[in-house]
Order: C-alpha cells, then structure tokens, then sequence
C-alpha cells in the first residue's frame, strides 16, 4: 500500500501561517510515501511568494510532485506573463513541467496545465496527451497509474468554470494509458469522484480527486484542507484532513473498489 499527501492551492502571499505551519507537522506525523502539489503555489506569481512556497516545500517529507496552476503565471507583468510565463515557478520551483514517479506499486504523472493565454482556465495540449500514452506504456502492467493537475478534468459539483481545455482528449488518452487516479485542485474544495454523474466518466474507470485549498484564505464555504490516500493495487481510501484553528483532522472518508474495471464507493 502506498500513502499520498494531496494537497493543492497553496496561494502564498494570501495564506494563512498558522495553517502552513500544523500543516507541515500533520504530514510529518502522517508519514505519506508520496507529496502530491497540484498547483496555484502562489497568489501573484511574485519572487517572494515564489520564495515563501520553496522554503515550505523544501520541508515537506521527500519525495514530492508539484505541478504549476494558473496563479504561478505572472497576471499583470505582461512581458513576464506572456514571455517569461513559468520562468520564476521553474527558477524557484522546479525546471520540469512534466515531473515523473514510479515504484513498484504506483506510477504517477505530473503535467502543468496553466497556460498564459488563459487567466483562470487550463489546457491540455495534444502534445500532452501523446505524452500521458507513451509514459505510461512503459510500465508496468500491475502499477495504479496516477495522472497529477491543477484544472479537473470535470467540474465538482459547486464548480463555476469549465473544466481543462482538451478534456475530452484528455480523458481518451488516460482511458487508453490505463490512468485510474486523477489528483487535481483550482476549485478550493475537497471532491472525489462519486459525486454527480459527471465526475465519473469513461464507464467509471477513473477516480477523479479533488483537494481543498490547503492553507490559503481564499476559502469557498469549507476549511482548509487537504487529502491523504490510502492507496492499494485495486481500491483507493481518501480521507479529507480539515484544519479546525488549530489541528488538521480527520473530516471525511471515502473508499472506492476497482471491480470489473470500474470504481464503486463501498
């Protein structure tokens, strides 16, 4: 079994620190395998948020999977936004956009979806899907794929936006790459993919996750929050931890079976 830290929305330069801190010592004391960052590590994209979100990484457990959102794309430097575009998340954060990992349990893949052309909205490009078909063909057939985002893949229920660009292409190549987890955030509240019809698609073969707003005070009607899963070859616990002042805690549970090649909340 193997344990995922999921968390999202970080919004440095709007955060609260009481929360980065207890939340650093929850996922010490937690112990995941894996830290998952799905994006939006800043609220501006400036060099002292980019700063601030590198030093709280640089603590979390190693190893760890980030992705860029949508806020970590300069929004009124015009040059920086639309020539520089991730120049300061690959200088502070990390050079790669499509990060990698794999054992001998999971493989997970992360894609950056935030595109300076759109402001709120992402996209996945063609490119990228080729890329979600040929990563994942090298691996082994008994790993649980798992595909990282900042924008879902579908609207949670609440949802106000789209979902990605290219979605639909999205979902074909995951389908035919054997992706059965999808971790995304964006929306500042904690789903996973029972919820409405439209979550579970491709025949239920894909468990969408979506993570809270982890420190941030940019909150949309719930506590901060992120997700721990429990991961096992064919079933995936996802536990919601909600930050109440003080403590991060226990919120919600949800398990989901793998059976006949379709996820089903037991």
């Amino acid at each position: 079994m193997r344990t995922i830290a999921h968390l999202s929305d970080l919004h440095f330069g709007r955060h609260d620190e009481t929360a980065a801190e207890r939340l650093l010592a929850d996922i010490s004391e937690t112990k995941p395998d894996i830290v998952v960052v799905t994006g939006d590590l800043t609220q501006r994209a400036r060099h002292r948020q980019f700063a601030a979100a590198r030093a709280f990484i640089e603590k979390l457990p190693r190893p760890v999977i980030v992705v860029p959102g949508n806020h970590d794309v300069p929004l009124y430097d015009i040059i920086e936004r639309f020539v520089g575009r991730l120049a300061r998340y690959r200088r502070y954060i990390s050079p790669e956009l499509q990060p990698f990992f794999a054992d001998n349990e999971i493989a997970l893949l992360g894609l950056n979806t935030a595109r300076s052309a759109t402001f709120a909205n992402g996209r996945i490009s063609r490119k990228q899907a080729a890329a979600i078909k040929a990563l994942f063909s090298a691996v082994p057939a008994d790993r649980l794929r798992v595909l990282a985002i900042h924008h879902p893949l579908a609207t949670p229920p609440g949802g106000n936006s789209a979902p990605v660009g290219g979605a639909a292409m999205a979902v074909d190549a995951i389908t035919e790459a054997g992706v059965r987890l999808v971790l995304s955030g964006h929306y500042h509240r904690a789903r996973s993919g029972d919820l409405a019809g439209s979550d579970l698609v491709a025949n239920g073969s894909i468990l969408f996750v979506h993570a809270g707003t982890a420190i941030s005070t940019r909150l949309r009607g719930e506590p901060n929050s992120y997700n721990l899963l429990h991961i096992e070859p064919t079933a995936v616990t996802c536990t919601v931890r909600r930050f109440g002042g003080e403590d991060f805690e226990d919120a919600e549970n949800a398990r989901y079976a793998l059976l006949g090649g379709r996820w089903t909340r037991q």
